[in-house]
């Protein structure tokens, strides 16, 4: 049986070279494929708001809907180390309401840590999950919480002055005790510098081959969506969109033509039934 990764051996892979492998996932059905296909770790990523709940952001996304998503995903993926997203503001208003946010996720919400947004300003609220036992990964780059201050999805780390950003934010979430940071939609030179700079591994999302690990979200994996849009960053494997279209589109034609259901559908009576079952007279 597989056995979950450990932060330990996180550290590990990106001191020996190896990449690690994170994918998004949802629900039962889509972290149980995700463990048999063999992937590192599951991120239950507010993304959810995007492609499952239909929100134009992740910002409507609650803790309430992390936990009850992350609940699914542990069932289905109990052998895979599993982070589960801290969402909109819930670690920006308080120390007292990060930690309760990140205890819930534990608990309720069965993660093995956390993910927060954010670089120097949410560094204090990482070493507040650290030192009381919350292991926790770190988001910087192009944060999606943050999408109206930054005017949108834009590539980070084009300027000197961004990138020297984006460097301190690394620098000081791993002096906050983040055992790893997501870097998303960064420019490769830069993504593979900060890499190189930190001894905790880097997950790229957007941000090229430099990282230590890659994630991408399920549902562009596998083209889950109607319309799907293509992304640059985004490598898609499968069409799944398409065949569940055209095998619903199957099925109400068949309904419609009355060619389902046929006969191999149906269940016949068995001989010494009672006819009152199937509406015959009592005898």
């Amino acid at each position: 049986m597989k056995q979950a990764l450990t932060i330990t051996k996180l550290q590990r892979m990106k001191k020996e070279g190896e990449p690690i492998t994170m994918l998004t996932a949802y629900d039962y059905p889509s972290a149980k494929l995700a463990e048999e296909a063999g992937v590192d770790t599951i991120l239950v990523g507010d993304s959810l708001g995007n492609v499952v709940l239909g929100y134009d952001t992740t910002v409507p996304v609650t803790l309430d809907d992390m936990i009850y998503h992350a609940r699914s995903v542990a069932r289905g993926a109990a052998n895979t180390f599993r982070i589960v997203d801290m969402p909109f503001m819930t670690a920006r208003i308080s120390r007292e309401e990060t930690l309760r946010g990140a205890a819930r996720l534990m608990q309720e919400g069965h993660a093995h840590s956390v993910k927060i947004e954010g670089g120097e300003e949410v560094a204090e609220q990482v070493r507040a999950c650290v030192e009381a036992g919350v292991p926790v990964i770190g988001h910087i780059g192009l944060t999606p919480q943050s999408v109206h201050q930054l005017g949108g999805y834009k590539i980070q780390g084009k300027l000197e002055a961004e990138a020297a950003r984006l460097e301190a934010d690394a620098l000081a979430l791993q002096q906050a005790g983040a055992y790893a940071v997501v870097l998303e939609l960064v420019t490769g030179p830069i993504a593979t510098h900060i890499s190189r700079r930190l001894e905790i591994p880097t997950i790229g999302i957007g941000a090229g081959a430099g990282c230590d690990g890659q994630v991408l979200v399920y549902h562009d994996v596998i083209e889950y969506a109607s319309p799907y849009t293509p992304k640059k960053f985004v490598k898609t494997y499968a069409n799944v969109g398409g065949i569940i279209r055209e095998a619903l589109g199957s099925y109400v034609n068949d309904v419609k033509s009355r060619s389902f259901p046929a006969e191999e559908h149906t269940f016949g009576a068995a001989a010494a039934a009672p006819q009152a079952v199937y509406g015959g007279d009592r005898k």
